[in-house]
Formats: C-alpha cells, sequence, structure tokens
C-alpha cells in the first residue's frame, strides 16, 4: 500500500511564474471594476467634498452611526499588521526527522516500514501476504490497518493495483510451484494527520520521492516511480 500524505502548502513560485502572477495581477487590476467598497469610499471621499464646500446636507446624516470606509480600512490594516504566518520549514524539517508528518509541506509524504523478508530487512512500502478468497483491494487495506491500526482516515484509490512488482526467491527456497512472488501496489491518501490513536511500528519513515532512494532496492524503486508522480 503507497499510503501519501498530501501537500498542505503550494510549492514555491519559480522566477518565470512569479513573473507571469505579477503581470496577470496588473492586467486584472487594469481592467478591473471597482468593488463595493471602493465605490462607497469614493462617494464618502465626494460627501467630504462637499461638506468642505458647504454643499453637504447634514440632515441626512443626522442621528446615524456612521463607520467610514477609511475607519474599515486602519481597522484591517492593524489587524493585519497581527498577522504572522506560519512558517514553510518546521522543527521537523529543521533536525530532518523522517518519522514526522509535519515536514515537507510543499510535497507528498509515502510510508515505508521495515518488514523481515526471508532473512533480510528492508525498507518497503507496507504490504502483507495475500490470503486465498480475499481481493486485491482487501488485501492491501489489511496491510494498511496492520502497520497502522484500524483508527488512521485514508481515502483507497480504486479497485485495481496501479503497479506490480515481480521478484525470484533465492534458490535455495525455491520449489517447483513456487519459484517467486509478485507485489501489486495500490495507493492511499491520508485524509488526516492526526496519528495519535495510530498503531505505528517503531520502524517507519514518512519520506518524500527523492527521499525513497535512500531507503528502497533501485528495482523496486523503478516500480513504485512508474505510478508514483509528485507534482
Amino acid at each position: 500500500m503507497c499510503l501519501l500524505r498530501l501537500p498542505r502548502i503550494t510549492q514555491p513560485l519559480e522566477k518565470m511564474e512569479e513573473e507571469m502572477a505579477a503581470l496577470m495581477e496588473q492586467i486584472e487590476l487594469e481592467k478591473s471594476h471597482y468593488s463595493d467598497h471602493e465605490i462607497r469610499k469614493l462617494e464618502e471621499e465626494e460627501q467630504l467634498k462637499r461638506k468642505k464646500e458647504g454643499l453637504y446636507d447634514e440632515d441626512e446624516a443626522r442621528g446615524k452611526m456612521v463607520i467610514m470606509a477609511q475607519d474599515l480600512e486602519e481597522k484591517w490594516e492593524q489587524k493585519f499588521l497581527q498577522f504572522k504566518a506560519a512558517p514553510r520549514i518546521t522543527d521537523a524539517d529543521k533536525s530532518n526527522d523522517r518519522t514526522s508528518l509535519n515536514r515537507k509541506l510543499d510535497s507528498n509524504l509515502m510510508l515505508l516500514v521495515k518488514q523481515k523478508i526471508g532473512n533480510q530487512e528492508l525498507w518497503l512500502l507496507p504490504q502483507v501476504e495475500w490470503q486465498p478468497g480475499e481481493m486485491l483491494r482487501s488485501t492491501a487495506e489489511r496491510a494498511m490497518a496492520t502497520f497502522l491500526g484500524d483508527h488512521v482516515q485514508a481515502k483507497v484509490l480504486g479497485n485495481a493495483p496501479y503497479g506490480i512488482y515481480k521478484y525470484k526467491f533465492p534458490r535455495a527456497i525455491r520449489t517447483e510451484n513456487n519459484v517467486g512472488a509478485k507485489v501489486f501496489f495500490f495507493k492511499a491518501f491520508l485524509q488526516s494527520s492526526d496519528l495519535s490513536q495510530a498503531k505505528l511500528k517503531a520502524d517507519y519513515l514518512w519520506v518524500t520521492k527523492n527521499e525513497m532512494g535512500d531507503y528502497l532496492k533501485s528495482e523496486y524503486l523503478k516500480k513504485v516511480n512508474r505510478f508514483l508522480l509528485d507534482l
């Protein structure tokens, strides 16, 4: 099961993207109509001008509680000055804590777990052995439950696998009817980052596509990269 935590924030714009965004913003500004607030502000400025010239009828506004557009803008400005954007780089990024979901916020993160295959301990996507009569999707869901527990909210995508990896057993354990195995890959999106109730095993990591090469064997990684997009 390829379980992904989707990006929480957008990626930084490239230089060309920034220039295009600035151009589109300027075009929109030049061709746009006044908003209701801008129209109101212009009307109030006209009223103040008429008032200074002695042409404003004060009986119109007598007894009314008026909040001027300029007052609103000053209030909004003060509120804006108090706003502080959350950092794009988190503490987990700084410490390179790859067990944390609170890192690489602008990228996909994939769950890897350490599993014993034969005499080796390998980093893999969560997997379990298929049981006779079981649907492949059910096997993938069981793999997720095995490593994360039943409390994790995730959406499995489709009923068909996204990829397949075939390998042969070592000659010492091959039989005439059993010379290798197939691993079918399914994908799922993590829908909640709260894993407080999850039963994650000790050896697990949340890694980006570029970091997967640090842990997965090359042939296995090639098969994963065929269906894994990190836009």
